[in-house]
């Protein structure tokens, strides 16, 4: 005891002013934070205080999530009062579940989106935006679909048809969020067509009128990648998004890079092919999946010899430089007989920077309903500069599989989901499920139409 206080006394650390302090428990990563905690009584409270983990959530989960977050508890907290900070911190990084709940419609005289797959769905400006997708006899759709969530998940959705025009119907396409922007990018038609044309969508919303959202094609010059559709495309900061992969002409499945940049005022946008060695290999049907402002993930899908791969690459993209590097994990924390190769997954970002896979389907064709977290922490803190990086890393004991909890939805593939702002709550829509034999459907697969939501479960 003595030792700490003379330690308390003759550190030029114990002479800080409090906001100096603060600036610089920002800068520690978590366990460095926890460990100056344990050194004495003072320093306890300060580096164990609400407005430190707060700060320490808004620079680890992004200042959305943390708005979302104290939003929808305040809209629930009789039930479920906000928590300290740091322990919700403990609760978002141990997580071992979700909830899943089939959401209805208020009205049973509304028409509803028909069952359809490879289709997008976005949350963007408090909606979900749902466009195109396939059906049956491989016929594509050209209609689009809103439904205002605001900031509190939703058990009931009503869902409006909204009338564009454009784009022309198409999927296996792309659209992501770009601050409040949908970017569209490619797709293919029920002609087999591929495209590669990029639009810009502004969602709307009006008191009498209810939704509405415009289309505009971009602008993007002469240069634009080749034709394609069952990409992985995703955003990557306020104007920038990259592309992978796909089905091009022909047939060919493609394992080229593109970035977008968008022009500040959102009017037009720059398209530049990243070249990297080495790089993932050709493929269709897999996610990539924003991890940092220069990180992105990509994970599994379907290859050359029509394999499905179980891989995960890394892309670190910086001011005039670019690099791909392959992860390799342990596969001892993966029960036996549980394959993790899939193909027409989900692959979300939820808080606490982690990973949210769901469903797919395997090389038998085989479609799952398991949830499976990658902890990418490690990826995602690494503040090595990306010239130091090896084309190869091993990432260990990374992968848990979640219990699911309450609705049982069933096994399914080429779904689509979008994760609200608080990073906690998926609304997931469509896909193709396992169907009855019968002489309308010979493979035993049928398009779903169905929505519903996954809560990360934290004990609150």
């Amino acid at each position: 005891m003595a030792e700490t206080s003379s330690f308390n006394n003759g550190s030029p650390i114990a002479t800080l002013a409090p906001d100096h302090l603060f600036t610089i428990l920002l800068l520690l990563p978590i366990d460095s934070i926890l460990s100056f905690a344990m050194t004495c009584k003072k320093f306890s409270y300060f580096a164990t205080s609400d407005n430190l983990w707060e700060s320490v959530c808004r620079r680890d989960w992004g200042i959305t999530a943390v708005d979302a977050l104290k939003s929808s508890f305040h809209a629930d907290e009789q039930q479920h009062p906000l928590l300290p900070w740091i322990r919700l911190y403990k609760q978002v990084s141990k997580f071992d579940s979700v909830c899943c709940y089939k959401l209805t419609n208020p009205d049973p005289d509304l028409i509803l989106p028909t069952p359809r797959a490879s289709h997008s769905l976005n949350f963007v400006s408090g909606c979900l935006v749902l466009f195109g997708g396939g059906c049956e006899g491989g016929r594509h759709l050209d209609d689009t679909w809103a439904a205002y969530i605001g900031n509190n998940s939703q058990k009931i959705i009503k869902w409006q048809k909204i009338q564009t025009g454009i784009p022309s119907g198409r999927f296996g396409h792309t659209c992501v969020v770009i601050e409040n922007y949908l970017v569209l990018f490619g797709g293919i038609n029920d002609r087999g067509d591929r495209h590669s044309d990029t639009w810009l969508g502004q969602v709307s919303i009006h008191e009498s009128l209810g939704i509405s959202l415009s289309w505009r094609l971009l602008d993007v010059g002469s240069t634009s990648p080749p034709p394609r559709g069952a990409h992985a495309a995703c955003c990557t900061s306020s104007r920038r998004m990259v592309v992978h992969g796909g089905i091009g002409l022909n047939g060919v499945r493609l394992d080229d890079t593109w970035v977008i940049e968008l022009s500040e005022n959102k009017c037009f946008g720059t398209w530049h092919q990243i070249v990297s060695h080495p790089s993932p290999p050709a493929r269709s049907g897999h996610s990539l999946t924003c991890i940092s402002e220069t990180q992105t993930i990509l994970f599994g899908g379907r290859g050359l010899g029509y394999e499905v791969l179980n891989d995960i690459w890394v892309l670190h993209v910086s001011e005039g430089y670019s690099k791909w590097v392959q992860v390799f994990y342990d596969l001892q924390n993966v029960p036996a007989g549980v394959s993790l190769p899939r193909v027409g997954h989900l692959a979300t970002s939820i808080v606490g920077g982690q990973l949210l896979i769901h469903g797919g389907e395997d090389s038998l064709r085989h479609r799952k309903d398991d949830f499976w977290v990658l902890d990418i922490s490690r990826i995602s803190l690494e503040r090595m500069h990306p010239t130091g990086l090896s084309s190869k890393r091993l990432l260990v004991n990374k992968w848990r599989r979640l219990k699911p909890e309450g609705y049982k939805p069933e096994s399914r593939s080429f779904h689509r989901a979008c994760i609200d702002d608080s990073g906690r709550y998926l609304y997931v829509f469509g896909g193709m499920v396992d169907g009855l034999l019968q002489p309308a459907e010979p493979a035993g697969l049928r398009f779903d139409g169905e929505l519903f939501l996954v809560e990360l479960v934290l004990q609150l």
